[in-house]
């Protein structure tokens, strides 16, 4: 299978390896850095945050396998917005899209840019306004065509793995004091079942999003319905292995102690494996990391922006493109993601997203079962095991949501409220620009 082909890109089309490289990026972003700290406030069994990270990447896993299927089938760019028009109704397609025109990827993209700044080894009295720069920067180099784009996602992809798989090399070879991070102890059966693990597999879905990324720019795939699969599986089964490798080595060098609470988890690390001169230096490299994130999401997001621009007049303004690039939907979710940096806190965002990501991601799945039934002999890939994979995703989503609720009410409530703002603005596009 040819990877990446050049003429595709400068013909307006990508190939599988760019799709990898965009998955990757997206799964790969402050996650997986930053939330082991906030586990284990509620967690204290080392073995079940890492069974966590396992059963998120299966989580992601399931999903993934469910939106190659659909995916290939409905073949159009948009994500979830596309796919719960067509299996539901526009409505609710429409508070999806809406979803991630406020917040579903402008808030990861908020959250990667104040962890730059948390990493990155000068530190300045002013970080929000370094992390509003990074993604006007970052903006104005999506903004101008496809292949710029994908040269510049490519090169930052292939850093981020290079950088991951050395940081592990001495993570893992090198001995620490403390013996095996996997400790099992009699709480082990307690804190799987408790709520504290629900919760906490919020942040740990949270680090996984992204592996839906693919399925947001179909339409620029050469070949959707061979290299949407391999996309989506591919980048998703390579990232779970990089994650529970990377929360290994976090475990397996720093106490529990002294992880507890800390957003730079990864620069703590390398303190205590080379000291603190090398730390330095790896947390200028995990800023770096953090841009090919920044950029994948701030390349797919406004993809959704401008699918939903096409069809409701209310958005028409972010329809316009230049070179074939949404400029305006890029820059309308650039002050989107400047505004969440400017007011929220990163613990409120990572919940707020994650449980309306949560709640969307549900629908598409559940969603596979009305599509199969319509179109028993016309889908192009289907997903293995069914159902198997399908009601493991939608009783862990229903779980995350409950308890979240419960015990996150606050951030839960607010994103409710965001899709009661979408059902106002779906009507004023329905009856006032009919």
């Amino acid at each position: 299978m040819k990877l990446f082909d050049k003429k595709d890109v400068l013909n307006g089309k990508i190939g599988v390896f760019t799709g990898i490289s965009i998955v990757v990026a997206n799964m790969i972003g402050t996650g997986v850095f930053t939330t082991l700290g906030f586990q284990l406030e509620k967690l204290s069994n080392t073995a079940v945050v890492l069974t966590l990270w396992v059963f998120g990447g299966l989580l992601a896993l399931s999903g993934a396998f469910s939106y190659a299927e659909i995916g290939t089938f409905i073949r159009k760019s948009g994500g979830e917005y596309t796919f719960l028009s067509h299996c539901y109704h526009p409505l609710m397609g429409y508070l999806s899209g809406w979803i991630s025109l406020t917040v579903g990827f402008a808030a990861p993209i908020a959250l990667a840019a104040i962890a730059f700044t948390e990493y990155f080894p000068l530190q300045t009295p002013y970080p929000k306004m370094i992390a509003i720069v990074l993604l006007a920067i970052v903006t104005c180099f999506h903004c101008r065509n496809l292949k710029l784009s994908s040269n510049f996602q490519n090169i930052f992809t292939i850093f981020k793995i290079l950088f991951i798989v050395f940081f592990l090399c001495i993570g893992i070879f090198v001995p620490s004091d403390g013996g095996s991070p996997i400790r099992f102890g009699q709480d082990y059966c307690t804190e799987i079942v408790s709520t504290a693990f629900a919760v906490s597999l919020i942040y740990v879905s949270y680090s996984y999003s992204g592996w839906n990324a693919a399925v947001y720019i179909t339409e620029e795939f050469k070949n959707p319905v061979r290299a949407l699969p391999v996309a989506l599986i591919g980048g998703t089964l390579i990232v779970t292995v990089f994650y529970t490798l990377l929360q290994y080595t976090f475990l397996k060098h720093v106490p529990v102690s002294e992880l507890t609470g800390c957003l730079n988890v990864g620069v703590i690390t390398m303190e205590r494996i080379l000291g603190a001169n090398a730390a330095s230096i790896f947390g200028g490299a995990i800023s770096l990391l953090l841009i090919s994130g920044i950029s994948a999401m701030v390349w797919i997001g406004s993809r959704v922006t401008a699918s939903i621009a096409s069809e409701y007049r209310l958005w028409r303004f972010f329809q316009q493109k230049a070179n074939g690039v949404p400029v305006r939907a890029l820059v309308l979710q650039g002050i989107i993601s400047a505004f969440l940096i400017m007011t929220g806190t990163f613990k409120q965002i990572i919940i707020y997203c994650g449980v309306l990501l949560s709640i969307s991601s549900l629908l598409v799945v559940i969603g596979i079962f009305i599509l199969r039934y319509k179109n028993k002999q016309e889908l192009s890939f289907r997903s293995p095991l069914f159902p198997l994979f399908q009601i493991i995703f939608i009783l862990a989503s229903l779980w995350m949501i409950i308890f979240a609720f419960l015990n996150e009410t606050k951030e839960t409530l607010l994103g409710l409220l965001n899709i009661g703002f979408g059902l106002i603005t779906y009507a004023i596009s329905k009856y006032k620009y009919k």
